[in-house]
């Protein structure tokens, strides 16, 4: 369908193949996941003048379809299958396979088609997927530490103990190939060095800004706070008021970004932790606080990455 001059194409995609709807033109075809069916659905797309693609992230599958794409010039846009879910949904599109969902990716990208994608970083691409690696091993490190707080034989104790030191090496690893990535790639390095400027911020957490957050230093503080998912939602309905709760954003982040601030908060940076305190003290909950501590730090870094300035207490006052 046309979206200001545009074609858009709605691709799902499975281990094996991909299914493809330009639902404007009525036209869909299936194509095999391989080198030959990702250049056969080039020239299919070019055929019929699409120039924007758009799938849902499918657990990695997308990435090389993705990238095809765009070494021939076509915007690729990956959405959250949530999202695509529930507008199906709400539309009463209640039946489901591979087709028309794709036909449904296509309908919710010319639905939405006001929300551009950032631009493809493949190297952010890579320091996403070694983020995420480490973060893997990390849950699986706390798996076995639980298990370990149980009583369990002997031999397990051992297998467990002989897990984790290996997991330890594995993790020294990935964590220096993060660092010297970052260190190697200019942009990189440029945000990570305002990042860590900042009291209580270390390198994993800059790490995992850097790789999933974008947009910061490029959207405004409200937007920033909504991505990162600790932006607070009225709840009211009528003469009902309800306490505002915090919805959505990209949780992995999130979740790090949170360890990060209650460091930050209750002992490393005097700011942020006066700042809990003064919350503390009007009888604010400490979550409450703590992910209020979140929400005015991530707007700092949003100000400190747009202006490109490192952390001065006395210029970036939390109040």
């Amino acid at each position: 369908m046309a979206q200001n001059g545009l074609v858009v194409a709605g691709i799902d995609i499975a281990k094996d193949r991909a299914d493809v709807s330009i639902r404007g033109l009525s036209q869909r075809q299936t194509f095999a996941s391989t080198a030959e069916g990702r250049r056969q659905l080039i020239t299919w797309l070019r055929k019929h003048k699409v120039t924007k693609a758009v799938m849902e992230a499918s657990g990695g599958y997308e990435r090389e379809w993705a990238k095809a794409l765009r070494e021939k010039d076509i915007e690729v846009r990956i959405v959250d299958p949530k999202r695509v879910r529930h507008f199906a949904r709400s539309a009463g599109r209640l039946a489901k396979n591979d087709m028309i969902d794709a036909d449904t990716i296509a309908w919710f990208a010319e639905t939405f088609g006001e929300a551009s994608s950032q631009a493809h970083d493949a190297a952010r691409e890579t320091l996403r997927q070694l983020v995420n690696a480490r973060q893997g091993l990390l849950d699986i490190r706390t798996g076995l530490s639980n298990k370990g707080e149980h009583d369990v034989p002997e031999p397990v104790q051992k297998s467990h103990a002989q897990l984790l030191k290996a997991i330890a090496v594995e993790l020294a690893k990935l964590e220096a190939a993060i660092a010297a990535m970052i260190k190697a790639t200019p942009h990189f390095a440029e945000r990570a060095a305002i990042i860590e400027s900042v009291p209580g911020i270390a390198g994993t957490t800059s790490a995992g800004l850097i790789a999933a957050m974008p947009e910061l230093g490029q959207v405004s503080n409200e937007a920033i706070s909504a991505l990162l998912g600790v932006a607070p939602y009225d709840d009211d309905s009528g003469k009902r008021r309800g306490e505002r709760q915090i919805k959505g954003g990209r949780r992995k982040v999130r979740n790090l970004f949170y360890m990060a601030c209650l460091g930050a908060a209750t002992r490393h940076n005097p700011a942020l932790k006066a700042f809990y305190r003064r919350l503390i003290a009007k009888g604010k909950k400490a979550k409450v606080a703590l992910v209020a501590c979140m929400r005015k730090l991530i707007v700092i870094l949003n100000i400190m990455i747009a202006r490109g300035e490192k952390w001065d207490a006395s210029r970036y006052a939390v109040e």
